[in-house]
């Protein structure tokens, strides 16, 4: 069962003890969400903000405006911007944090499932919001919810800066609604129109999923019932205000959604989405999901059924979920392997190696706003889109897939190669004896002289850690 511990965590240190019941040890992790055991400087969500409303209005009413006649002139002064803000640290920084709670963290595997529902939420790669927000909104938004119920997790989601502004929710405005008469919008030829994809996203990626057979018109009435939320909007902080709800903008009238009707107002979202997630296709939908990460590509009903009976007679509260899911992770352990996505399998071998990873609080807190982050400070974004799985730039809203075949090319294969032997130079005491990869294998593997026979192939310390960390049986789990 040693593979269990990477299954639902990333793996056991060579100075870690393997607990004795491993059901037990994960279940007992995912109560209470504890504080991020980063001892660095953490910044608050608004406080990043204020930092990409700085970049938004400096480059957009001020450096193009001042600069358009000079290309070159324009391209130094924005590079100056980009470092006055901060924009190539932040998301290292966040990274960090992600990482140091996966590999220093008590609680690992409340924190793989908080890496699954990141990217459940995801925020795609848009707008600098990586460089900005998507760390923070992560950490903000979805981790203090892993104790709450699926109902608000789903709601905070929803009505986060974050993604309002990644699917542009601010722009919808109820074609019936106030600001639909107003002047400025016949003489700027800007009618109130709405926009789906919020609406789209909530149905399709949040809830119910298409298996709910919703249609072309659930969307549009469901885009009425968000319009409204939106970013505070002015001239100087252009769309980085806070989120509120502007009833110029929502649509009147009641709206019908999968055949139940909603009466207008800022209370209709929350009616609509706690119906949303008491769906039986949306319990369907998060068993699936949830599968689909810890156990295998194609999930049973009998896997999903233990896990949409604790989500219905909990009312969806998320650590029922979770220990479900571990119970059916559990029990399917010696059956199913699941191929581990680049992130995943990128911190497993920082913890099992006990590698120098993350970079450490007194690296991180050196930095000085104005100035180009050292290569150490941006390590952690480079590495991870050398891995090709940087986690807040995903391509799509629908995050980076859990399907194994999507990371199995030869090129993310050779990535993985090559890290594999570049880690050795980021290993604490160098791994220059076979005692250090006995304990590794001891503590992570059930064949572990299969394995060592494998590595005693060589003598190369080098190529044992190419060889272990590319060894079939650690790349999945």
């Amino acid at each position: 069962m040693k593979n269990f511990f990477r299954k639902v965590a990333f793996g056991i240190g060579p100075n870690e003890k393997v607990p004795n019941d491993p059901l037990n040890w994960s279940l007992n992790q995912i109560n209470q969400i504890p504080e991020l055991s980063w001892k660095g400087k953490i910044y608050a969500e608004k406080e990043l903000r204020k930092h990409y409303r700085e970049w938004v209005h400096g480059d957009r009413k001020v450096l193009r405006k001042k600069y358009k006649d000079n290309k070159t002139l324009y391209k130094i002064k924005k590079d100056e911007l980009r470092h006055k803000t901060g924009q190539k640290f932040w998301e290292s920084l966040e990274l960090t944090i992600r990482h140091n709670e996966a590999i220093n963290g008590n609680n690992p595997v409340l924190t793989k499932f908080w890496l699954f529902w990141s990217n459940f939420f995801a925020i795609s790669d848009k707008d600098f919001l990586a460089n900005y927000s998507t760390g923070a909104y992560h950490r903000e938004i979805i981790r203090p919810n892993l104790n709450k119920s699926f109902e608000k997790m789903v709601y905070d989601a929803t009505v986060s800066w974050a993604m309002i502004h990644h699917l542009d929710n601010s722009e919808s405005a109820g074609p019936k609604s106030i600001t639909a008469h107003e002047d400025w919008r016949r003489r700027k030829k800007r009618p109130a129109t709405i926009n789906e994809n919020h609406a789209r996203e909530l149905l399709e990626l949040h809830t119910v999923s298409p298996e709910a057979g919703y249609t072309q018109e659930d969307i549009i009435q469901l885009a009425y019932i968000m319009t409204g939320w939106q970013q505070r909007w002015s001239k100087s902080k252009l769309e980085t205000g806070n989120v509120w709800f502007n009833s110029e903008y929502h649509q009147p009238g009641k709206k019908i959604v999968l055949k139940k009707e909603y009466k207008k107002g800022k209370k209709s979202l929350k009616a609509v989405i706690k119906d949303l997630v008491n769906h039986p296709n949306c319990r369907d939908f998060v068993a699936m999901r949830l599968c689909r990460f810890l156990i295998t590509d194609e999930p049973t009903q009998e896997m999903k059924d233990p896990i949409i009976k604790a989500f219905k007679d909990s009312d969806g509260f998320l650590p029922e979920i979770h220990k479900a899911a571990l119970k059916v992770a559990f029990k399917y352990n010696d059956k199913f392997r699941k191929f581990q996505t680049p992130e995943n399998w990128f911190i497993q071998v920082a913890k099992v190696s006990e590698l120098d990873w993350p970079p450490s609080p007194k690296i991180m807190d050196s930095y000085e706003l104005g100035f180009r982050p050292t290569r150490k400070q941006r390590l952690p974004e480079k590495m991870l889109n050398e891995l090709g799985h940087h986690p807040y730039r995903a391509k799509q809203p629908n995050g980076w897939s859990d399907i194994s075949t999507d990371w199995l090319s030869p090129e993310l294969l050779i990535r993985r190669l090559v890290f594999a032997k570049e880690s050795y130079a980021f290993s604490k005491s160098k791994n220059n004896n076979i005692e250090f990869y006995e304990k590794i294998i001891n503590r992570n593997f059930d064949n572990p002289g299969k394995i060592m026979s494998y590595l005693n192939k060589t003598n190369s310390f080098y190529q044992k850690q190419t060889l272990l960390f590319n060894h079939p049986e650690f790349l999945k789990a």
